[in-house]
């Protein structure tokens, strides 16, 4: 009797493993068909070109893809910084004040979530390319059109419009975890109202600000459809990897920078994450 208890007591202390492996094996299937055969399959086509792995340096050595590289790099860090900054006051705002229309004006400002990088462009364009409503007022107001759809301005204006609204999103939910007891107190101190946001507020919104900053670089760093539309005078990494493919023919250097690419935001979402606890997501 004492033997058949055992017996059950160890296949009972089995089963748990079991049901782990039996959960744990489609996910590692759908891992590797999905994302590690391809990055291993993306890594041996950016070393097979006449350079081999030197290619993966080519963004350091060559002028034209450093340059990209800056650009992105550049463009990518200005969106962020903005957009936290107009998230932050916007999202606090909206979260603390009530009034008629909140509702709608929430869904207005999360409405450019639904709408892909092309169509995000073609209202860039609709703003300010030459025949955009900014173009057409500054030519009665000064008889000159400014036009700058098609530059690295007019990707910003892109990149900022879609960022905005998950950033806000993101600052809303964290300030409502807030405690208005802190802020109280630091006013019955004598502090300002600016003294209350920067001691206060801000450092209890860090960690959503930084996580959903390094979502919103890594996605200007890889954002491709925007930069599509309005690529006249742009030069960014994702176009550089689209004409190395598509003109060029170069597959291997468009794998290259494609990983140089990917390694540069894994960097970033992983540097977030380790500031920030383990908020931020594997992935844009």
């Amino acid at each position: 009797m004492s033997l058949h208890l055992s017996q059950s007591r160890q296949l009972h202390r089995k089963r748990p493993g079991r049901k782990v492996w039996t959960f744990a094996v489609p996910g590692m299937t759908l891992f590797a068909a999905f994302w590690l055969l391809p990055m291993l399959r993306l890594v041996g086509v950016g070393a097979s070109g006449p350079t081999g792995a030197m290619a993966y340096l080519a963004v350091l050595t060559n002028r034209h893809y450093l340059w990209s590289l800056v650009s992105t790099l550049l463009l990518s860090g200005a969106v962020t910084v903005a957009t936290l900054v107009i998230s932050s006051l916007v999202g606090l705002f909206l979260q603390r004040n009530r009034f008629p229309g909140k509702p709608l004006l929430l869904a207005m400002l999360t409405f450019p979530l639904a709408f892909p990088g092309v169509v995000v462009g073609f209202m860039v364009i609709m703003l300010a390319g030459r025949q955009g409503l900014i173009g057409a007022l500054t030519d009665k107001l000064f008889g000159e059109s400014l036009v700058f759809a098609y530059s690295l301005a007019g990707l910003f204006i892109g990149y900022l419009y879609f960022s905005i609204p998950r950033v806000i999103l993101t600052v809303m939910a964290a300030a409502e975890k807030l405690d208005p007891a802190l802020e109280e107190a630091a006013r019955s101190l004598g502090a300002n109202p600016l003294r209350v946001f920067f001691d206060v507020v801000a450092p209890a919104l860090m960690p959503a600000l930084i996580s959903s900053g390094a979502i919103c670089f890594a996605t200007s760093v890889g954002a491709f459809g925007t930069a599509f539309t309005l690529a006249t005078n742009i030069d960014v990494l994702p176009m550089a990897i689209y004409n190395e493919f598509t003109s060029y023919a170069n597959f291997a250097m468009a794998a290259a920078l494609s990983i140089v690419l990917g390694v540069i935001t894994w960097i970033a979402l992983a540097l977030a994450r380790s500031l920030s606890g383990s908020s931020v997501p594997a992935t844009a």
